[in-house]
């Protein structure tokens, strides 16, 4: 059984002028502990398609299946809870909260979780080692690099176990060195703890690190295939 099930997908938004519909009739299934990558011009529906299977925007028809969750059958609270306990997102913009340490920004999605404050602890520490940046723990955003800020919406991404990680054009803000570095930590996390990826890219270099590649083109899948890596086995522990 696949890990996401799509069938049928179709997301129209609809504007005073036109109707825009990045998405039309799209089925697509992706293995637990695969790691994909999706490619396509603008428009093409790749981030529509990663907001979606994030359960933050609804289809407009079709079904959608993550981790055997019929996330149309969710609430809008439902859809919250889910993602709380079973995903985690990596966005361009970082989005780490400027008045708060390296710390205090991963620990955040572990305030949500019925956790004591040694467990939550234990778990941004094996978060942020993992990333490289345990001795940063201590510092603001603003003392950080593009690319150790990047590491540190990495290990908030990871720190509570999710199943399914999406990552939004990661590396977009980032100089070649910072990005083929966060590249490779990617790729190295999703070795070490086999959760299943999804990550949406402009950059062939990004697609690289992923074991299958999909092409979108007006909402539609022209290609799919083998990426330059095969995925990892899944049932590796977490964080």
């Amino acid at each position: 059984m696949s890990f996401i099930r799509l069938r049928g997908v179709t997301k129209t938004f609809r504007t005073k002028s036109e109707d825009v519909t990045p998405l039309r009739d799209l089925d697509l299934d992706v293995a637990e502990g695969e790691m994909l990558a999706l490619m396509g011009p603008s428009g093409s529906g790749k981030t529509t398609l990663l907001n979606l299977v994030a359960g933050i925007d609804r289809p407009t028809s079709g079904t959608i299946e993550v981790g055997g969750e019929d996330l149309g059958a969710l609430s809008a609270r439902g859809l919250a809870r889910w993602r709380n306990r079973n995903m985690g997102f990596v966005f361009q913009q970082y989005n780490l909260v400027p008045v708060l340490t390296a710390w205090e920004n991963v620990e955040l999605p572990l305030l949500l979780l019925p956790l004591s404050r040694a467990e939550r602890a234990a778990k941004v520490r094996t978060a942020l080692d993992a990333v490289g940046l345990l001795d940063r723990a201590t510092h603001a955003p603003r003392a950080l690099s593009g690319g150790q800020q990047q590491r540190v919406a990495v290990a908030r991404a990871l720190v509570a176990g999710p199943r399914l990680v999406l990552a939004d054009e990661p590396t977009g803000n980032l100089d070649e060195e910072a990005a083929g570095s966060v590249l490779a930590l990617l790729r190295a996390l999703h070795e070490r703890f086999g959760q299943t990826f999804v990550l949406v890219t402009h950059d062939p270099k990004a697609a690289a690190v992923a074991g299958r590649v999909i092409r979108l083109e007006k909402g539609r899948v022209i290609a799919d295939a083998a990426g330059p890596r095969a995925a990892s086995p899944a049932g590796a522990p977490r964080p």
